[in-house]
């Protein structure tokens, strides 16, 4: 008896959203997805019950806007464990160690998504247990002990109480990503994204807060660099003595790398124009229809095929190493060995690393970890090139990894390919009606499109922490938005494309 044998009673029997039986109108498409979404942004507000010491520190530090949820919120974990899940099933199915054929075979597609699903609970618990009970990331407070359990010492009980919210939390993620995907526009997971992204973009732009902490949106900052201190009634925006106006002798570069930042301005919207560019950069092969006479379209083979979605992937690996990290050095402080990792506190209660394999492992976050000629970082020129150095290999070489894996995995290959095209009664113009034709021309082009197009998303996300961005949004979340927004919008115009030509839905299937 093989393990899918023996696992199917379990795996058949996950709860899942059910599919809709025929057609979904668009109207009730954007009905469930705006739905979901209002419940996403509620839920990113309601704090954990028994957490004390505020919000806790975030040990997901710089990822966090490419893993969503909330700081000390019942959606702590985010879509950390359903992509940490989906890493471990694309290096299962790359290994072929599953044995399921997804493609053709009904039975091994529902135990594919019982097991996405059971590994999903299964990171919920790894991730959320070591959060709460090892180095006080979520700690307890003693007075929720006290008042329910009539002992100040009853901490256990409360971290218990802490770790079941996270895991309601995750629990409740997962499956509003799973509405979104059947019911609604796009993937829940990239709108999750693009919901955390937009909301540091727009604080890293109007935000009013004090610019001596250097977090104030650019606007006001750009105000108080050249007009002084102002006030708008009870909000009061301070110039900071060390920014001082333009026309000091800091006053240049402080707009360029500083509180100004308009480095970072340039990026952001030369992130945004380059990806929108790279969408559009395609090899198009001509299809005709059999059906109908006359018929033609185009199956396009985009240079960035696989999505940016792989680079969730790449990231949340790096993630996770540094989770390992922060662990470790929560449980052994000073007894850490120092080739592993030398960590400093950053002043807002989270630890960084400074030193040892964690930090040459650990990704550019902004300008201020590199620039050792205009910030003064501690660390020596080379320990910094290295860092680079490595933190380039590791997004350039594990974009095109994973972007093959994500295009095996999600049947954008070239085999699923051409059985999706033999079966909508298409064909390519001067070659025979065969699946194995159609394959074959696909190859000369979606495997190394594929690997050029991962290697260039993860050069682009690294330029982009280096040079920085608004809002301290990470390179690799504002890829994720712009090229996430931008197959939405391909969506809805497809979907409102076959609402006006319903024949249309059935011609391409």
């Amino acid at each position: 008896m093989g393990w899918k044998d023996t696992a199917e009673p379990l795996l058949t029997r996950m709860p899942a959203v059910r599919r809709p039986e025929g057609h979904v109108p668009f109207k009730r498409k954007l009905g469930w997805t705006a739905g979901v979404l209002v419940l996403y942004f509620f839920l990113t507000n309601v704090y954990l019950f028994g957490l004390g010491g505020g919000e806790g520190s975030d040990i997901f530090g710089q990822f966090r806007s490419i893993l969503a949820g909330g700081q000390g919120t019942i959606l702590q974990l985010g879509i950390g464990p359903i992509v940490t899940a989906s890493i471990v099933l694309q290096l299962l199915g790359g290994a072929d160690l599953l044995g399921l054929d997804t493609q053709n075979n009904p039975r091994d597609q529902v135990l594919y998504q019982g097991l996405q699903k059971l590994l999903v609970l299964v990171m919920i618990c790894l991730t959320g247990l070591p959060m709460v009970f090892a180095g006080g990331f979520l700690p307890a407070d003693p007075a929720v002990a006290q008042s329910l359990f009539g002992s100040r010492s009853a901490t256990g009980l409360v971290k218990w109480l802490l770790f079941a919210q996270i895991f309601v939390g995750g629990v409740l993620i997962l499956y509003m990503d799973e509405v979104i995907s059947k019911w609604g526009v796009g993937s829940g997971i990239g709108l999750f994204i693009i919901a955390g992204v937009s909301q540091q973009l727009i604080g890293g732009l109007v935000s009013v807060q004090a610019i001596g902490a250097n977090q104030a949106g650019l606007i006001p900052t750009w105000l108080a660099m050249l007009v002084g201190d102002i006030s708008f009634g009870p909000i009061a925006i301070a110039q900071d003595p060390q920014v001082g106006s333009l026309l000091s002798a800091g006053g240049l570069q402080a707009l360029l790398f500083g509180a100004g930042d308009v480095i970072a301005l340039v990026t952001t919207l030369l992130i945004f124009a380059v990806v929108v560019y790279a969408e559009s950069v395609r090899v198009e092969i001509p299809l005709s229809n059999t059906r109908v006479k006359g018929a033609r379209g185009r199956f396009p083979v985009k240079l960035i095929y696989a999505s940016v979605l792989p680079m969730i992937l790449v990231r949340a690996l790096q993630a996770n190493l540094q989770f390992l990290g922060r662990i470790l050095h929560a449980q052994l402080g000073n007894d850490l060995p120092a080739w592993l990792g030398v960590y400093q506190d950053s002043g807002s209660g989270t630890a960084n690393p400074v030193d040892g394999l964690f930090y040459y492992m650990a990704p550019i976050r902004d300008p201020g970890d590199w620039m050792w000629f205009v910030t003064g970082v501690a660390q020596e020129p080379w320990q910094i090139m290295l860092r680079i150095g490595v933190d380039l290999t590791f997004m350039v070489i594990g974009g095109g990894i994973f972007a093959i894996f994500w295009v095996e995995t999600t049947d954008m290959g070239p085999e699923a390919t051409a059985q999706q095209i033999h079966n909508s009664g298409m064909e390519i113009p001067g070659f025979r009606r065969n699946v194995s034709v159609i394959e074959k021309v696909l190859e000369r082009y979606i495997p190394q499109v594929t690997v050029i197009g991962g290697a260039l998303v993860g050069l682009l996300a690294v330029m982009a922490n280096m040079l920085g961005t608004i809002g301290g949004v990470s390179g690799t979340g504002l890829l994720l938005t712009v090229s996430i927004t931008y197959k939405i919008y391909e969506e809805i115009a497809e979907e409102q494309l076959m609402e006006m030509h319903p024949m249309m839905r059935q011609m391409f299937g």
